[in-house]
């Protein structure tokens, strides 16, 4: 399938639109955690993880309006011509900024995937170490149930999952193997 980009240049945007070392790494962990969702759903890995990539180009851009985010992402990536299945997928990561609701299997996966990475990395900051090979799964889920907990990381959102087939319990393993696999990356 023709993308319209590829991981290369999909990183070459992260580093001209996003300042953010945290920022940079949170677009990293989402496409690893889309990546393992692609596995898990025999789906495109490519597809998902360029997505989980490059979903949150914007961020910095649209931080005091968050009603505006994914807009200039969109912008951006047509210009770069592409794939309008990667852009409609991060176009519906946030809701709040557009009129349709996410319907679609993937549309959920990127939302849902996107917003536990900082549950995942929250849990592994309480650590000593610091470090997600620390972190065990039934902390993830033990920690997904403390609403006062990483309380960004809006568990309806990350509720999503269900709705793609994947029970709390088994979504919150499958994300924190995928990020423990690019803990190097993330520094943690």
């Amino acid at each position: 399938m023709d993308y319209g980009i590829n991981r290369a240049r999909s990183l070459e945007l992260l580093k001209q639109h996003l300042n953010s070392p945290n920022l940079i790494k949170h677009c990293l962990a989402s496409e690893a955690v889309m990546r393992a969702l692609a596995r898990h759903f025999s789906e495109d890995e490519e597809l998902w993880g360029l997505t989980g990539l490059l979903h949150d180009l914007d961020a910095e851009l649209t931080l005091d309006d968050p009603a505006s985010h994914t807009h200039e992402t969109v912008r951006i990536l047509r210009k770069e011509g592409v794939a309008e299945e990667i852009i409609e997928a991060i176009r519906m990561h946030n809701e709040h900024a557009h009129e349709d609701k996410r319907s679609e299997h993937f549309h959920h996966a990127l939302a849902a995937g996107e917003t536990i990475t900082g549950l995942i990395i929250a849990a592994a900051l309480v650590y000593p170490d610091k470090k997600l090979g620390s972190v065990k799964p039934k902390s993830v889920r033990k920690r997904y149930k403390e609403k006062q907990f990483a309380a960004g990381a809006d568990r309806a959102i990350i509720a999503e999952c269900e709705l793609i087939g994947l029970a709390i319990p088994e979504f919150c393993d499958l994300c924190l193997e995928a990020m423990q696999g690019i803990s190097a990356d993330l520094g943690l």
